[in-house]
């Protein structure tokens, strides 16, 4: 979705793109898809955290996989709805307020991930060449680091460089903002790459688990 958005929406078309990215990004996969495989309550487990990384710590790499597209798709999801009948700026409103959720999600107590896919999914529905970027940079980063949170934070400094090389410049606004989130939401991870106590991809969980201790998606 690369056409610029011009910020004049009726209030109620802001009010609805904003409700309905809130309630998509408020959906935690993880913890659904975990309870449904039978592995109980998954912020008691790892990091105590709802995300992919947390969940690839129960070793079961399928649900890990299918946390990261849920978590990814109510991003794209949210964005795609909310163009489609609003318009662009409605789509990057409907995309703010997804990631809002899912590091905020009203159902949990606004205790929720740390939005690395959700990130992602967002970006694709807005500009699939940037999020295209984004995914190759994180991989990119995993592969010679090894570090989940590392990646993540690499990967999110890079997108709004991409978007105003692409002269996307409203969206390489916003996506700095998303990635000051992003950046704010792993203080912990960074303090611990600083130590060099971060865990590293495909860690075990430990039960019980300190607040904070991994990287969700």
């Amino acid at each position: 979705m690369d056409t610029a958005p011009t910020f004049d929406l009726a209030p109620h078309l802001i009010f609805a793109s904003l409700a309905l990215g809130y309630l998509l990004g408020s959906i935690p996969f993880g913890l659904v898809i975990t309870r449904m495989a039978g592995l109980g309550d998954i912020r008691k487990i790892g990091s105590g955290n709802i995300g992919t990384t947390n969940v690839l710590r129960t070793g079961r790499k399928s649900l890990a996989a299918a946390t990261l597209l849920g978590d990814a798709l109510k991003g794209t999801v949210a964005v795609l709805i909310a163009g489609h009948f609003f318009g662009p700026s409605a789509a990057m409103l409907a995309g703010l307020a997804a990631f809002i959720g899912h590091i905020f999600p009203v159902w949990l107590g606004f205790k929720g991930g740390k939005g690395v896919a959700t990130y992602l999914g967002i970006l694709l529905g807005l500009s699939w060449q940037a999020g295209i970027v984004f995914a190759l940079s994180w991989i990119l980063a995993a592969y010679l680091f090894r570090f989940s949170s590392l990646s993540a934070l690499i990967a999110s400094l890079i997108s709004p460089i991409v978007l105003v090389l692409l002269g996307q410049m409203q969206l390489a606004l916003v996506f700095a903002l998303l990635t000051a989130f992003l950046w704010a939401k792993h203080h912990e991870n960074i303090r611990r790459l600083l130590s060099g106590t971060e865990s590293k991809i495909g860690s075990k969980a430990k039960a019980p688990a300190a607040e904070g201790a991994d990287t969700p998606s």
